[in-house]
């Protein structure tokens, strides 16, 4: 038996000759980069996106399962749960026996355990699949290994955790559908219905990168090919036998054909693939049609529609979901989606109140949310529905205009309880809109000190390079109220203005916190006029300085000014 040193030596010059790697350790994403941010948030993050991943467990097709545990497994590694994680490949290979990712994420696991018994062993039994050594393992198609291996890699690039910007991401979607494509080079004697599954996943990535090259504002002959490719893909999957591949197909389909306008001239894969004539809203009739026996995919396409701003549609798709499947425990998904959709139109009803040009939001919104959170929280409660009925008790306690009086109090009080059963989970207690909601629940009680508190804790729990500022404009309103209540001195408002204003600096973009404060000055313009006096007897000029060049901008970014939005719950 060869030494373990020049076993190791070997392994080493045969994976330097592979044309792939198995495993989900190596890939060039940023869950396997030094984090950026501290340990709490990144656990954060990577549990919100765990929790996600385990919905899509409950719907993926069973040729799929093996990519979404593999990728659970990972989560789990970077959580620290060693157990958890070698649980999940172990789950991978007894299902799958030939899975390469999970025998090479074995090997990791083990390594870090200090299992070197069963590092060996994972490490025979990867060989063998990957033909690169004799024994029973080799029996199959090392090709058709090869292919899924490569394709389970391309959907972990979907969920990727810590990208620090549109640019990132669209690198990290740029790399998965490459690997995709690797493993078509492997799959010839993969099943088609296999390879649909693939194209469907491929055109997903191919649509939140086209999303992101909108946002950029790239130009239309880079985006091109991509997009023409990404119909030739979904035309494929309108074959497949899933009612969950098609009826979603069709749906981005009808996304797509609304995205063609975004182009000057029509792109020639809509006239290749024959849907010049075709009408988006078919589409998402066709994907109705397919799905309406179906509430987990009634369910999806109800999210989509919200996410489009289809909400009437995606009010429409819920109800169907609700009269195949009423049942609250086992069909929370569409009372919660349907809560959100209310809840989505009532703040964008208060936001036009607040700049003048709506008239009052229409509360009944508030109560037909209230009603379905209530069916879900009374049978299966979770951190989000608490967050989600928290935040409309809190529209219900205050006034519909500013949101600075209370009209409610009993409803501001049954808000903050909700709130507090989302905070008792580690996980709740890192999101920084729960503390954001508390703070203004609290402002509104006449609590300055307490919602100060909350608000300085939602700007430490923000991401760098977050646009969501309002915490921050919350915490400088806090801070002079308390000023101008004698509540603080003038040097105890200019120290706390002076460290949460370079804690925001490192936070937002410069522009955001521009806007904050153009929306904080218009607000309470002589408070601020007082603040910025007192900062100057105390040679504290930087929020001055930007007080300043705030006001300078105001003529030119008013328009910019008014699109501050709510940060989303959940």
């Amino acid at each position: 038996m060869a030494e373990p040193e020049a076993a190791a030596d070997d392994l080493d010059a045969l994976i330097d000759d592979l044309d792939y790697l198995p495993g989900h350790f190596h890939l060039e994403v940023q869950l396997n980069f030094e984090p950026r941010s501290p340990a709490s948030l990144r656990a954060r993050d990577l549990k919100l996106q765990r929790e996600g991943l385990r919905q899509e467990l409950e719907l993926a097709a069973t040729l799929q399962r093996p990519a979404v545990r593999n990728l659970l497994g990972a989560f789990a590694f970077y959580l620290e749960e060693l157990d958890e994680a070698r649980e999940r490949f172990l789950e991978v290979v007894r299902d799958d026996p030939g899975n390469l990712n999970a025998w090479a994420n074995l090997v990791h696991v083990y390594g870090r355990l200090g299992q070197e018994e069963e590092e060996e062993e994972c490490v025979g039994r990867l060989t063998a699949l990957m033909g690169l050594a004799a024994g029973p393992e080799a029996a199959g198609d090392p090709q058709v290994r090869a292919a899924r291996c490569l394709a389970e890699q391309g959907y972990a690039h979907g969920f990727d955790v810590g990208c620090a910007s549109p640019e990132e991401r669209a690198r990290v979607l740029a790399a998965g559908i490459a690997l995709y494509d690797k493993a078509l080079g492997y799959a010839q004697q993969v099943p088609m219905e296999e390879k649909r599954g693939w194209y469907f996943t491929m055109a997903t990535l191919f649509i939140r990168l086209d999303g992101i090259s909108l946002e950029l504002g790239s130009e239309e002959q880079k985006r091109l090919p991509a997009f023409n490719r990404t119909l030739a893909l979904l035309r494929q999957v309108l074959k497949s036998s899933d009612p969950h591949h098609r009826a979603l197909a069709w749906c981005y389909l009808g996304m797509l054909l609304e995205r063609k306008d975004t182009f000057s001239t029509t792109p020639m894969g809509v006239h290749d693939y024959g849907y010049s004539g075709t009408d988006p809203l078919d589409c998402f009739g066709k994907a109705i049609e397919i799905a309406k026996d179906h509430p987990s995919i009634l369910n999806r396409l109800a999210k989509i529609f919200h996410f489009l701003g289809k909400q009437d549609m995606a009010i429409g798709t819920c109800n169907m979901a609700l009269d195949v499947l009423r049942d609250p425990e086992l069909n929370w998904q569409a009372y919660c989606t349907r809560a959100k959709i209310h809840i989505r139109a009532y703040l964008h009803d208060l936001e036009r109140a607040k700049m003048g040009v709506g008239g009052m939001p229409d509360r009944n919104h508030l109560a037909c949310a209230k009603a379905d959170l209530e069916e879900v929280v009374e049978v299966c409660p979770g951190l989000k529905t608490y967050l989600d009925i928290g935040q409309v008790y809190y529209y219900m306690g205050v006034d519909a205009v500013q949101e600075l009086m209370a009209v409610d109090e009993a409803a501001l009080n049954q808000a903050l309880v909700f709130l507090a059963k989302a905070g008792e989970s580690e996980l709740g207690a890192t999101l920084p809109e729960l503390q954001l909601l508390r703070g203004k629940c609290l402002r509104i009680k006449g609590e300055e000190a307490n919602a100060a508190a909350c608000f300085k804790r939602t700007v430490e729990l923000d991401d760098a390079g977050s646009s969501h500022t309002e915490g921050f404009g919350c915490l400088l309103e806090a801070l002079l109220a308390q000023w101008s209540q004698a509540q603080l001195s003038d040097g105890e408002l200019g120290h706390e203005v002076d460290v949460w204003l370079l804690r925001a600096q490192g936070k937002y973009p410069a522009v955001c916190l521009r806007q904050e404060l153009q929306r904080v000055w218009r607000s309470h313009t002589d408070e601020v006029l007082g603040l910025a006096r007192a900062l100057v007897a105390q040679g504290r000029l930087t929020l001055v300085r930007l007080l300043f060049e705030t006001m300078e901008l105001e003529g030119e970014g008013a328009d910019e000014g008014l699109a501050r939005g709510h940060r989303a719950l959940s």
